[in-house]
């Protein structure tokens, strides 16, 4: 029986079998193809789209090595408080024209005070009073009094990451640990609120590392997990360890995917620089993606993104569960090179005085 049978069936894959997905011996295409058997069960051909919204930015104490905005990063950006309710909203109506299923508020810093969630609250109110969008919020540490006012808001799903196993993540940061980030999901989860959790490959972690997330993203049921690629951001402690490549970023996600089949798996951070030339590959274990960048990075934007999502055969899926029409995004089926119109190249013209 194929991997894709056993795991419609019910069976879980075990750690041992999930680590041997990962080996880049193993032929790439008929996994992804057990991948997408997988995928396609769940979710068919659709894609959800992602945009997020920097709300706050650095300033940030804590010492997570990956991340820009930390205390330790001498990465150069510009601080800034959070951003105004009415910032946040119109940059909700922008994401939902843009096509996106999904609204992500980020917020950098080790966790919300009372009053910045009761502030939050009141801009995702207004935002799911006037955005058909579904709206996820990621601030840091959160408790189960925190998460209920956000729950009461309106708020669909709150993303905290495990980004890696229990025993790796003393290698990563030191100011808070695995337990923190298991009690914030413990928390959204008590509340009735969607978890959205997920990883960073690409720090120094082994096969092992990733299959264990996995396995604990499948225990806590986790509905929502993005799978990241570390971005090598100048004056980060954590930039690269070397591993990864276009076929590992997919295997990743074919493991992810078969690991957790009716999970939403979002190919993350990184997607870009990473999986390259393959890129829509993995839309074949993935179901959804961002658009437009990341917290402090640039990312594929709107028009490629979709034009990739099309060609490969998928659609995009709105959060009412209408399929967009390629139209909306100004999409055509003029032939173009690199977004061009202009198909001659410059030298071969005639040079008009």
């Amino acid at each position: 029986m194929s991997i894709s049978d056993r795991v419609l069936n019910g069976e879980e894959l075990d750690q041992q079998e999930l680590i041997a997905l990962l080996d880049p011996e193993r032929p790439l295409l008929p996994l992804l193809h057990e991948a997408y058997q997988v995928r396609s069960a769940s979710f068919g051909n659709r894609v959800q789209v992602h945009i997020l919204n920097n709300a706050r930015n650095a300033r940030c104490p804590e010492d997570c090595g990956y991340c820009s905005q930390s205390a330790i990063s001498d990465a150069p950006l510009q601080p800034y408080e959070w951003k105004s309710n009415d910032e946040i909203l119109r940059e909700a109506r922008e994401a939902h024209r843009a096509g996106a299923y999904r609204y992500c508020v980020v917020a950098s810093g080790r966790g919300p005070t009372n009053k910045h969630i009761e502030r939050l609250a009141e801009a995702v109110r207004e935002v799911k009073k006037e955005v058909p969008v579904e709206v996820c919020v990621s601030v840091g540490l959160v408790d189960e009094a925190g998460a209920r006012l956000l729950k009461d808001a309106g708020v669909d799903r709150l993303n905290h990451n495990l980004n890696t196993s229990e025993s790796h993540y003393e290698k990563i940061c030191s100011t808070h640990d695995y337990q923190d980030r298991l009690q914030t999901l413990a928390a959204a989860q008590s509340v009735g609120l969607q978890m959205c959790s997920g990883l960073i490959v690409g720090m120094g972690e082994q096969d092992a590392d990733i299959a264990e997330v996995a396995t604990e993203l499948r225990r806590l049921k986790v509905p929502s997990i993005p799978v990241n690629f570390l971005i090598p951001i100048d004056g980060n402690p954590v930039l690269s360890d070397g591993s990864l490549s276009p076929q590992r970023a997919l295997r990743v996600l074919a493991m992810m995917r078969l690991a957790n089949p009716r999970s939403e798996i979002r190919v993350a951070g990184g997607r870009e620089g990473h999986l390259g030339a393959v890129e829509a590959l993995a839309l074949y274990p993935a179901n959804s993606l961002f658009v437009e960048g990341y917290l402090t990075t640039k990312g594929r934007g709107f028009a490629s993104t979709y034009r990739m999502i099309r060609d490969a055969g998928f659609v995009v899926e709105r959060a009412d569960g209408a399929i967009a029409d390629w139209d909306e995004f100004g999409l055509d089926d003029e032939y173009q090179v690199e977004g061009s119109r202009e198909i001659l190249k410059p030298e071969v013209l005639v040079q008009i005085s």
